[in-house]
């Protein structure tokens, strides 16, 4: 079973989450932001993982914590459930156009964290939500997921759809990568360990 639960309590934030990466989309996303909410639908949907996220943070504040601890919780899990990585496809990549938008990703499970997120309207807001949270998000699920994401706007100039396009490329890329390869028999690394 490749599943998680994890929680994390800060003075700041408190979140439980639970994944299962052989799932089918379901579970159910409270983070207390609409959009985030909405963004975290469309990964589990499009990447076919169970994801049940509930967060309570200082949104009084900002939406920062919230926003970054869930990724924290969510990469974490992500590498929990991935175990020693054995037989997974371990790369994947994904174009996704949304209308005039169109978004790539490209996302490496090879144990080494890293972000690169290419987009123009990274200092833009949706309602009010803004965009640069995005990258925290995904730099956080790099970190404790210990994976490579590189994030890539081609085009658009509709800020929600960049948004939409990320994540549903994200999900994709990531559905691909942590497939189980039928001719892989074990660590796909030359060094034999991720």
């Amino acid at each position: 079973m490749r599943t998680a639960e994890l929680e994390r309590n800060t003075r700041e934030t408190q979140i439980s989450l639970s994944l299962d990466l052989d799932g089918s989309g379901k579970g159910e996303i409270d983070t207390g932001i609409g959009f985030f909410n909405h963004m975290l639908e469309l990964l589990k949907k499009h990447a076919l993982i169970d994801l049940t996220v509930k967060a309570k943070g200082d949104l009084e504040v900002d939406y920062h914590h919230t926003v970054e601890d869930v990724g924290l919780v969510l990469g974490a899990a992500l590498n929990k459930a991935l175990g020693d990585r054995r037989g997974i496809t371990r790369y994947g990549f994904a174009s996704i156009p949304m209308d005039e938008t169109l978004c790539e990703t490209s996302v490496d499970l090879g144990g080494r964290p890293f972000l690169v997120m290419v987009s123009p309207m990274k200092h833009m807001m949706v309602k009010d939500f803004e965009v640069k949270l995005i990258e925290e998000f995904f730099r956080a699920v790099s970190v404790e997921g210990r994976m490579n994401i590189h994030l890539r706007q081609i085009y658009g100039d509709e800020t929600h759809h960049a948004c939409e396009g990320f994540f549903k490329s994200f999900a994709r890329a990531l559905r691909q990568a942590k497939a189980l390869d039928p001719l892989e028999t074990g660590i796909p690394s030359s060094k034999g360990t991720i």
